[in-house]
């Protein structure tokens, strides 16, 4: 035995196995009536848009590209909740180097569409950008275009003006189906362009609805799904289509409804979003089977879930969390749960998975949905403000395994070895699974209680005990190739291996201090050298083992036994790991370990040029192909040395971020408005609220005019009426019904008096999915002798509901439904007033129906010249709007990513609440005595991190507290050196300005 020590950091890489054996499957799949099987090989390498022509298919264990198998590792991220189109690059880029093969991204259709016919794919919205940023990036995309989405966004993504439409909305109603090609149309003319299979892009899944759980077994909803299909397929798009059952139920599984007579080019499947404190569901090979046993539900076609939990989110007041936010939902889905949940998946032949959500984002604006407040950082892997997790380090290892060894994309569930059981041990749970090819052998082991336990693995004439910690779980091989040699078995989780220069190089992975055996086989004893850290070694009968304990990274050299080339062994413990990262170049693979982020590895002559990020001093040390001499890290040369690893190592640390220096938010200005609620305010131009009908799903009350605002073209944000009115002389109350999303509020003045405000309640743990509420606010009035009155009301009537149960609950009524008197009944007539027009650049979502949205208050180079200096902290008692505006510079280096947020604090009793506009962008609104969110991120683009800002705040107080805002300040949510180059986001003032 040799031992050697010494404290250390190192790296590893990954490439696909070359093994392409016949699969024994063929005989089977043919005597079923199926196609043949493809065989095991290696996968295919990663996507870009080449030009070239490929096959895009499937077999019952996976996607095939080009006849190649491919696992999808794939990651959530929405575009639309990101208005920086250079941080989407940053975003892909940190999925990529973190194991993730493919990205998955809804389209929203009121994001790009501001009134019928119209689609804006410009600025922000280009989505060609984004296909084209992945294809370069070299993730695949799993596109879903709706037309509806759910995805905690305003109306589940249908634009506002379809609310005021008729037609049944999510059946083959002739209107809505009408509006729906325009709006595929619209999407496929980009997405055509971005195929995979003709090389343009790399869209290898189209989505067909959402979740579509209502209709199924009727006309309206079968007749929906051909027609999507069929226009779909009309448009050009030639890639497998699919939909997402809403749960297990077998809906629309292939065969279910017409695909005009082609078979083998769509696919079923089913989302899942289980509890975190519930033992993992099996939704597939080890569960009920059938219809409702998930993937087993389409048989000829590959375990495919969607959306499957990496998170969930959060409502007004945080009562899904207990008001600890985001915070606690990546708590309880951590590292361990993504292990113990995501290789379940993986043993039940789950080989489409997509994690909702990677990067969950912002809903910026009017966007979110009722239920959501602004941060949809959803407890993801990578965080509102773009920082990455420590959830990211169980997709980093799986990710890289999965590329590394093919074997994984197909297995059968394997008979038990002896001795093996059903749980290989108390308090575990163990899924045996084989390659029918290869023969290789996987084991999941699973510990559902919360204290370690010790499994008894039986492998191939081996027992070993490994030990599981408690709510946590790992995946064994056996059998598996490690380049040109053979991996006997290992109680270490394997993360990748690739041959760089002259040697192949295997990383093995496990928690902190777990002690780990190896076993490699040799026809003769090899020659082993422990360079750096603690392991023994021993050979008998054919097999090297390896015995090391898992601190850092641990490296062991083996060479001879009768293979030619080395092969390097590191063992690294999870934080290790994460350090490692692997870039495929055309010249071979590079593996990097060191800093906090590898982008891009490009090699030239003798040079390894990277870039990345760090965010402390951090070694840097590299594997790469022969003849590679010289180091450069973000356009430096680096001094560098070759190590006894054959890797090089630059002498010195690079270097981490600078600091980052805030400014104080000082020079405050004031001004009061709502000008609506003074009697004498002109509101000729606003729009008569006459009408009689309503296409809402909200009743019309007798006797009242519609009032409702979507029906006048008013969508979204705060909403104006004033009632004219004479002759109420003996009325003691009126009585104002409204219907907002929740948190929604009205106030209301009389002859320029404030009557009062009525909120709706904060929801709880059984309300938390209410999107629409509706109330009644009473207050008593004494009308003046005069001969004409007017009733002010403003209502901020938050979003529209989603229609997730297809019952158009997103034509629910929004703003004022009824207005009655006790005592008299003036005849009134109503004005109303909302948004004006979208501007081109910040789109329909981004401001509503405040005099100061329509008349530029939030806006960069608005003349605020006639406002009030002011200081913070505030303590106003008036009913209305405030507005607060400033300005602020910042001077970060360009070599810095410096993410950077708005926190407000202040006394929670208070009752006001805040719109926040950066550069005019409406980055959120901040409830003072609601919460939870106090932070709100300001993504670089939007934010000038090099140069002047303006900052705009919009409170609305009740009048029943003192009002703030309290403290508010810059806070840094994290740097790094390296990043992506940011270009501005247009940020256009007031016309004429």
């Amino acid at each position: 035995m040799v031992l050697s020590r010494r404290t250390f950091s190192a790296l590893a890489g990954t490439a696909a196995l070359g093994l392409s054996l016949g699969g024994s499957g063929d005989d089977a799949a043919r005597a079923a009536g199926r196609a043949p099987l493809a065989p095991t090989g290696p996968a295919p390498a990663p996507p870009s848009a080449d030009g070239g022509k490929h096959t895009v298919g499937f077999d019952r264990y996976s996607m095939l590209i080009d006849g190649r198998r491919l696992v999808i590792w794939s990651g959530e991220f929405h575009p639309f909740r990101l208005p920086s189109p250079s941080l989407w690059r940053d975003v892909l880029q940190k999925m990529r180097a973190h194991g993730y093969n493919a990205v998955s991204i809804y389209v929203a259709w009121n994001y790009h569409s501001p009134a019928p016919g119209q689609h804006d794919f410009t600025g922000v919205r280009d989505l060609g950008l984004f296909l084209r940023m992945a294809a370069e990036t070299g993730l695949y995309v799993i596109l879903r275009p709706g037309p509806y989405i759910n995805a905690e966004v305003d109306a589940g993504g249908f634009p506002g003006w379809l609310t005021a439409t008729p037609g049944v909305a999510r059946t083959s109603d002739p209107t809505y189906l009408r509006h729906v090609d325009a709006w595929l149309t619209a999407v496929d003319r980009i997405a055509v362009r971005h195929l995979h299979t003709d090389g343009g892009g790399t869209i290898v899944l189209y989505q067909l609805e959402n979740e579509y759980a209502d209709h199924v077994d009727e006309p309206a909803g079968r007749d929906y799904m051909a027609h999507l299909y069929a226009k779909v397929r009309s448009d050009g798009i030639d890639v497998p289509l699919f939909h997402n059952d809403k749960g297990r139920n077998g809906h629309w599984a292939p065969g279910t409804f017409d695909t005009g007579g082609e078979r083998g080019r769509y696919l079923y499947g089913f989302d899942g979003y289980p509890s975190p404190f519930k033992t993992p569901p099996d939704w597939g090979h080890f569960g009920p089977g059938g219809l409702k046993g998930g993937s087993t539900a389409s048989p000829d076609t590959p375990g495919f879930v969607p959306e499957f939990g990496g998170g969930w989110f959060d409502p007004w007041g945080g009562a899904e969390f207990d008001g600890r936010g985001y915070a606690e939902s990546r708590r309880t889905r951590d590292a361990a749960y993504e292990r113990r949940f995501y290789l379940t998946n993986l043993a039940n032949g789950i080989t489409l998975h997509n994690v909702y959500m990677t990067f969950g984002g912002t809903s910026w604006g009017w966007l979110p949905a009722p239920i959501v407040y602004t941060s949809y950082d959803y407890g993801a892997a990578i965080d509102e403000a773009r920082q990455p997790t420590d959830k990211l380090v169980p997709m980093h290892q799986i990710g890289r395994l999965l590329q590394s060894v093919p074997d994984l994309a197909k297995l059968d569930r394997a008979d038990p070895l002896p001795g093996d059981g059903p749980g290989a041990g108390p308090g575990v749970k163990a899924y045996h699974l084989v390659n029918p090819d290869t023969k290789a052998r996987f084991h999941v082991l699973r510990n559902d209680s919360p204290t370690e336990a010790v499994a008894t693995v039986e492998f191939a004439g081996a027992a070993a005990r490994v030990p599981v910690p408690g709510l946590d779980a790992r995946l064994l091989a056996e059998g598996i190739a490690l380049g040109r040699r053979k991996l006997r078995w290992s109680t270490a989780q394997p993360m990748l291996w690739l041959t760089a220069g002259r040697q192949d190089i295997a990383v093995f992975t496990g928690r902190t201090g777990e002690p780990t055996r190896t076993c490699l086989e040799a026809a003769s004893e090899p020659t082993v050298t422990v360079l750096d850290g603690d392991a023994g070694y021993g050979y008998e009968d054919g097999v090297l083992r390896i015995d090391a304990v898992l601190d850092g990274i641990t490296r062991v050299r083996v060479e001879g036994g009768g293979v030619t080339a080395p092969l390097l062994l590191l063992f690294a413990d999870d934080e290790s790991s994460r350090r490692l990262w692997r870039h495929d170049t055309p010249s071979g693979p590079v593996l990097v370990h060191g800093p906090a982020l590898l982008r891009e590895a490009v090699l030239r002559g003798t040079a390894v040029r990277l870039t990345g990020d760090t965010t402390k001093a951090a070694d840097l040390e590299v594997w790469g192909p022969r003849g590679t001499s010289e180091l450069v890290w973000n356009g430096r040369a680096l001094r560098a040395r070759a190590t006894p690893s054959g890797s090089l190592r630059a002498e010195r640390p690079t270097a981490g971020p600078g600091p980052v220096r805030l400014p104080a938010l000082t020079g405050w200005l004031r001004a009061e408005e709502n000008p609506e609620s003074a009697p004498g305010h002109d509101d000729g131009a606003w729009r008569p609220a006459d009408r009689t009908a309503s296409h809402s799903v909200t009743p019309v009350p007798a006797g009242q005019p519609v009032l409702f605002a979507d029906d006048y073209g008013f969508h979204y944000g705060d909403v104006w009426y004033r009632g004219h009115f004479a002759d109420a002389g003996d009325a003691h109350s009126v009585s104002l019904s409204y219907v907002t999303g929740a948190q929604g509020l009205l106030m209301a003045w009389l002859d320029g008096e404030p009557l009062g405000t009525h909120r709706m309640p904060v929801p709880d743990k059984k309300t938390v999915r209410k999107g629409t509420w509706a109330a009644t606010a009473t207050f008593p009035v004494r009308p003046r002798e005069r001969r004409s009155h007017v009733l002010s009301v403003l209502v901020r009537r938050m979003q529209h509901d989603q229609d997730g149960r297809a019952d158009d609950a997103h034509k629910a009524a929004r703003g004022l439904t009824a207005v009655t008197f006790a005592g008299a009944a003036p005849a009134v007539r109503w004005r109303i007033r909302g948004e004006a027009a979208p501007d081109p650049v910040r789109g329909p979502l981004n401001t509503g129906g405040l005099h100061g949205e329509r008349h530029g208050w939030h806006l960069p180079g608005f003349a605020d010249g006639g406002w009030k200096a002011v200081g913070f902290p505030r303590a106003e008692l008036r009913q209305g709007v405030t507005w607060y505006r400033t300005g602020f510079r910042l001077g970060v280096d360009s070599a810095v990513d410096a993410s950077i947020g708005l926190t407000l604090t202040d006394d929670p009793a208070r009752a006001y609440r805040v719109q926040i506009f950066l550069n005019g962008w409406n980055m959120g609104q901040y409830i003072n005595d609601v919460g939870p969110q106090h932070t709100f991120v300001l993504p670089n683009g939007v934010l000038r991190t090099r140069g002047h800002n303006t900052l705009a705040l919009a409170v609305l107080s009740d009048g029943t507290t003192p009002a703030g805002p309290g403290r508010v300040e810059l806070t840094l949510l994290g740097s790094a050196a390296g990043g992506v180059p940011v270009t501005p986001v247009a940020s256009p003032g007031p016309r004429g300005a």
